[in-house]
């Protein structure tokens, strides 16, 4: 049944299915299927034009297909941009990384290299040398995870 629709339809089946991919790309937006819904159309306007040739099988044109989906891909990929562009605000979601240098009271005192201060609202845990409580400390380093911040004595 499936065969018959296809070859009824003919080059319009390209169409279909890149029409079909944009509109997914329109209710579930990742700007992936966009680039192959438009691959689609591409092949299915070549397939409008060269349609009784010999050699334009259905093998050729889904081996079109796959080859224009991953060059229309990455050329989309190029256009976007990669997720490592500059911003203005590269700490934006590394709170651990803005608190470099900031000053703050030890809470809790650092025992065996660990312990607590307090920046702002937040208890942070620390990781230096032994220190007692309401000694001042700078805070140095931070995690990668943001959950340990590295402070020494002032």
């Amino acid at each position: 049944m499936i065969d018959r629709i296809i070859a009824e339809l003919g080059p319009w089946n390209w169409m279909i299915l890149g029409f079909a991919l944009l509109v997914m790309e329109v209710i579930a937006p990742g700007i992936f299927m966009l680039w192959i819904g438009i691959a689609a159309l591409l092949i299915g306007v070549v397939s409008l034009l060269i349609w009784d040739a010999g050699f334009w099988t259905g093998q050729v044109q889904v081996l079109a297909f796959l080859g224009l989906s991953l060059v229309s891909a990455y050329v989309g990929k190029t256009l976007a941009g990669g997720r490592n562009a500059p911003t203005d605000q590269p700490l934006l979601n590394r709170r651990g990384a803005q608190l470099i240098g900031k000053m703050a009271t030890l809470a809790e005192p650092i025992k065996d290299g660990r312990g607590r201060i307090k920046l702002g609202d937040t208890l942070w845990r620390v990781a230096g040398p032994d220190l007692p409580a309401g000694t001042q400390v700078r805070v140095t380093a931070a995690a990668d995870t943001d959950l340990e911040l590295t402070v020494e004595a002032v």
